[in-house]
């Protein structure tokens, strides 16, 4: 298992490992994307500051919390107010486009590749992008979706239409009653279909998306890999930083790298084969031309 103490730093200077990057993504012949919450702020879906004011000054007013992270766990009264957070929430972060192209200019980067994209990212905007959804594994759950909070089965409910009319009812932070969302099974109240407990529930579609996953690493195990890492930090280093650094250390054409706001880091047993550059996703691939040309 690795740990803190096993990781290292680049010694390069951020010119030379922006040009490493480029020749690693001319050279790939398959690229893995592992992408987590960094990337979406460097996109523009920010949690706090003017952004959650804008939307939530009236929540945080009465609420006294500061950020649309805290928001969502706060002990609500009733399911009316509830519901008018997160439907808020779900409204700015899932069906309205970040306001930064960082996701298509990434795009542009790999659309000629063999590519395949892990996400603990709920926001779904590798999809809106025009990322191949066959190529995508939302490994966390999707701020979309709808599940049943008992559960009674593994089932989730596509919310866009219950989600949109909660934001026009809406009155004084509350939704109206009528609108609350049931299971159409067992009556119980829905929940979001997100990685928060031993509750969440990993469907039809869930399923097929990590065999996709498993299918696709299988096929490239021994090949010329780029294990690209974005915004990756370490709430949840096992379900794409420390597996990133396993397989490219059993795989000795791989190339691993890592672009993170000052959490740029690897395993010191692939330091020679590692980029890590310490800066904000966005700035770092629009420094990248498009046909990866080398200097």
């Amino acid at each position: 298992m690795f740990s803190r103490m096993s990781i290292t730093k680049s010694i390069e200077t951020y010119s030379q490992q922006i040009e490493r990057l480029k020749e690693a993504l001319h050279t790939a012949d398959t690229v893995v994307i592992g992408a987590g919450a960094g990337l979406s702020t460097s996109a523009g879906l920010v949690y706090t500051g003017e952004r959650f004011e804008r939307y939530f000054s009236d929540f945080a007013q009465k609420y006294g919390f500061r950020d649309m992270y805290s928001g969502g766990f706060y002990p609500y009264g009733t399911q009316e107010e509830y519901w008018a957070y997160w439907s808020r929430y779900i409204t700015v972060n899932r069906y309205t486009d970040p306001p930064k192209p960082v996701y298509q200019d990434l795009l542009e980067l790999v659309k000629d590749k063999d590519y395949f994209v892990l996400t603990t990212n709920a926001d779904h905007c590798f999809q809106k992008a025009g990322f191949d959804k066959k190529r995508l594994f939302y490994t966390q759950g999707d701020y979309g979706l709808f599940q049943c909070s008992e559960p009674c089965r593994q089932e989730t409910f596509d919310n866009e239409g219950t989600i949109k009319a909660m934001m026009e009812q809406q009155r004084d932070m509350r939704i109206p009653s009528s609108l609350i969302p049931c299971c159409p099974h067992c009556g119980k109240p829905l929940t979001m279909n997100l990685r928060a407990d031993d509750k969440f529930v990993e469907d039809e579609g869930w399923h097929s998306a990590a065999g996709r996953y498993s299918d696709f690493l299988r096929r490239h195990e021994n090949g010329a890999v780029l294990f690209l890492e974005l915004g990756v930090g370490y709430n949840t280093p096992v379900i794409i930083k420390y597996p990133f650094w396993r397989m490219t250390a059993a795989n000795q054409k791989a190339i691993y790298a890592c672009i993170n706001f000052g959490e740029a880091v690897c395993s010191q047993e692939i330091g020679a084969r590692s980029i890590c550059i310490d800066g904000d996703v966005g700035t770092v691939l629009r420094s990248i031309p498009k046909k990866y040309q080398i200097d």
